[in-house]
């Protein structure tokens, strides 16, 4: 059987004798180049590497011939120029393309737009109303302009509780009488509304009356002429109990009742706004089929008009969830422009509960060997932007929220953005220098 032998073989047998010439030897044998696997056609580049590996060929075989006493001169010759007509093409031009969101044709269906508030001429007593929804497209793209601006109720408990340091400075003062609270909030930070959280209703906190309750909802209408949200403990057998004595007191105030769930009696509490002129907070626990779910009851069995219904589909913070939340309100916000009438709703977020993730009010790590966590009195209100901003992109229209630097600055970009704020224009193709 023949033996197979390499180029570089042959030469290195003679490397270690004094041989200067061969005479009367005869080297017989086929050259073979194995061409497998690579395919039909002709590739240019496959050529070239063809042409690279027949000049190092070349070189073995003049060493070769060398030895043999034949004079050939050693070097590999040039590798011919691969042919124009050969070579890829090159693109001159980008293929031309236009991105215009107010035309897709699968965002054919408008957000309903629901106000909160009456003012005297709604037969209420606000000073103003607030219109919340009625996109046609996600949020914030120039080719399609919100018809509303994002709006922010800050929130007041009609007790004191425990609060982190960083919030807990800004109302200490204030928070054994929810009317100031709520003042400050409006005159000094600058609220769109107010939230009233009757959290002292729970049975296993101070199991207030919902008569008393009442009161102090009438105490913070009085106080402030914003529109209110006003919450309940929390707990699903008093809750409803307590909202629809709210909802009698506040009568003909148009204020959002939060909320109504799958977990209690959401009749009652869509009763109580049908009967008082008041929205429902319709809220469920990040799972868009149980929205959709609720939704349609209170449609479909409370007879809740589709303009006094805002969805609060949850908000999980910043590092607890929050890529969860971001998806689901954008999965809602997307159904809804496609066509989903029982999702073509405004959205509201709980952006408080930032202040529920330990790092936005401990005072560092619990982990001796973790880094710096940096100072808590900027930590938590970054804490409390981000979750917020993260779900205004992802179309939510009311953030409930408490430190007055979050609220502040989530008002700031969302405004800008929305075109109520001028700045000055960022030339982003010199983004490297820009100055933000």
């Amino acid at each position: 059987m023949a033996k197979k032998m390499k180029l570089s073989d042959i030469t290195n047998m003679f490397a270690g004798m004094d041989v200067e010439a061969l005479e009367g030897v005869t080297i017989e044998g086929d050259i073979e180049i194995d061409l497998g696997g690579l395919g039909g056609g002709f590739d240019p580049m496959l050529a070239a590497a063809l042409g690279q590996e027949s000049a190092v060929l070349a070189q073995h075989f003049a060493r070769i011939a060398g030895m043999f006493g034949y004079p050939v001169g050693i070097g590999a010759p040039a590798a011919p120029a691969i042919s124009p007509a050969l070579a890829a093409p090159k693109l001159k031009d980008l293929i031309p393309a236009k991105f215009d969101v107010a035309n897709i044709a699968e965002w054919a269906t408008q957000i309903q737009e629901v106000p909160i508030g009456n003012t005297s001429a709604d037969g209420g007593s606000r000073g103003k109303r607030v219109l919340v929804g009625g996109e046609k497209a996600l949020p914030f793209f120039p080719d399609a302009p919100m018809p509303n601006r994002n709006q922010v109720t800050i929130d007041v408990f009609d007790m004191r509780i425990g609060l982190a340091k960083a919030v807990k400075e800004n109302y200490d003062e204030v928070m054994d009488s929810p009317g100031e609270w709520a003042k400050k909030n409006v005159e000094k930070f600058n609220a769109d509304m107010i939230t009233i959280h009757l959290i002292s209703t729970d049975p296993l906190v101070k199991d207030t009356p919902p008569k008393e309750a009442a009161k102090t909802v009438e105490e913070v209408l009085q106080a402030v002429d914003v529109p209110i949200a006003i919450g309940g403990s929390g707990n699903p057998q008093k809750d409803p109990e307590v909202l629809a004595r709210a909802a009698e007191v506040a009568e003909g105030e148009r204020c959002l009742l939060a909320s109504a769930s799958l977990n209690l009696d959401y009749a009652a509490i869509a009763e109580a706004a049908l009967k008082y002129d008041h929205d429902v907070l319709s809220w469920t626990q990040l799972d868009m089929n149980a929205q959709k779910e609720l939704n349609r009851k209170l449609m479909k069995q409370c007879n809740v008009p589709r303009d006094r219904i805002i969805m609060d589909p949850t908000t999980a913070a910043l590092g607890y969830g929050l890529d969860y939340a971001y998806t689901n309100m954008e999965r809602i916000r997307l159904a809804a422009l496609m066509g989903d009438d029982e999702l073509t709703f405004p959205m509201s977020s709980g952006t408080t509960n930032a202040w529920g993730a330990r790092e936005s009010w401990m005072v560092g790590s619990p982990l001796k060997e973790d880094s710096d966590w940096g100072p808590r009195e900027y930590r938590g209100p970054i804490w409390e932007i981000v979750t917020g901003l993260s779900l205004a992109i992802a179309g939510n229209d009311l953030f409930m929220m408490m430190h007055p630097t979050s609220v502040a600055v989530l008002k700031q970009i969302t405004q800008t953005l929305f075109g109520t704020i001028d700045t000055e224009q960022v030339d982003i193709a010199n983004w490297i220098g820009a100055e933000v």
